[in-house]
């Protein structure tokens, strides 16, 4: 009988897990940046809505963060759709990000092909730590609720001095969505923490030694901050999965509440020839010594992680 009664609580604790959060929540890199191996075939397309149109990207900072943070992580967004400039210096950011785009221009027959323009948004700020220094699940989307609710992304940045379920311990980040106050629309979201105090060799990597696996000297970070160049890789990770996943039920391999996206099915990989412990052949910067694959807005340099391409199902790498 006590078996029988805790699996009806473990029963209805998972439905209310799975009501609140509306639909499946995907995380983002693991804590082991190994290269695993890679799906043989296109990711399944579940029949769910993607983001089309254009969409504001709302940054929600709260805790500590310097201007000079901030900065970093606002030129990232702002490079994903960028002029020629960053081109004629290499491999961009907005070339990466066009690999997330060949999704939208797949036929299928449930969805016509669309397009999909993010836009920089509004940034709030919360620097007083409102609801604490330990979030909950639950905690991150109320943050996520601060910004717009209707064809947005909102992405929680936590600062370094701030904990939150199951970072360090189990994820990096996480991606979701949510219904809206009115419960006439429903947004994505995106957390992310800066791990450089907490776990840099698990969330930071390959700019941080790691705490475990293949031991190879760490990489020089592209704007010379551990954490938040750390941050930006799984931001843009979660960024892909949001805009190929945003609901739970688009394009992914695997179990709805666990799915293999379009960047974590190429997990640890950031250049051709990466293998466990080693990110791959990389573009270094001759002046500071800065490893990256992708420029950006403002003359920066970042490192994306390679992104699962449908039209060869292979893992493509700017580098």
């Amino acid at each position: 009988m006590a078996s029988t009664s805790s699996s009806l609580v473990l029963l209805v604790n998972a439905l209310l897990l799975v009501s609140f959060f509306q639909f499946s929540v995907a995380t983002g890199r693991k804590l082991n940046e190994l290269v695993q191996e890679q799906p043989s075939v296109p990711l399944k397309y579940h029949k769910g809505a993607l983001l089309s149109g254009k969409i504001s990207v709302n940054l929600i900072w709260y805790g500590n963060f310097k201007p000079s943070q901030r900065a970093i992580i606002s030129d990232f967004f702002n490079s994903i759709h960028s002029t020629s400039t960053q081109s004629k210096n290499g491999p961009s950011v907005s070339s990466w990000w066009k690999k997330t785009e060949k999704y939208y221009h797949l036929p299928t027959s449930t969805r016509k092909p669309t397009s999909l323009v993010l836009k920089l948004g509004r940034q709030i700020f919360d620097e007083k730590y409102s609801l604490g220094k330990s979030l909950s699940n639950k905690k991150i989307v109320r943050l996520a609720s601060r910004g717009e609710q209707r064809n947005a992304i909102n992405v929680v940045l936590t600062s370094a001095d701030v904990a939150v379920d199951g970072f360090c311990s189990s994820r990096c980040g996480t991606h979701g969505s949510s219904i809206s106050a009115t419960k006439k629309s429903k947004f994505a979201y995106i957390w992310v923490g800066n791990s450089e105090t907490q776990c840099p060799g698990q969330c930071a990597w390959p700019f941080h030694q790691p705490i475990y696996g293949p031991q190879g000297a760490p990489l020089v970070a592209p704007n010379n901050d551990v954490g938040v160049d750390g941050m930006v890789i799984n931001l843009a990770s979660l960024l892909a999965g949001t805009a190929t996943n945003p609901f739970g039920n688009g394009y992914y391999q695997g179990p709805a509440e666990a799915p293999l996206e379009v960047s974590s099915a190429c997990t640890g990989i950031y250049g051709t020839g990466a293998y466990p412990g080693y990110a791959g052949n990389l573009l270094v910067d001759s002046s500071t010594g800065a490893s990256y694959n992708a420029n950006g807005a403002n003359g920066r340099k970042f490192l994306l992680p390679a992104l699962f391409d449908p039209s060869t199902s292979t893992c493509s790498t700017l580098v």
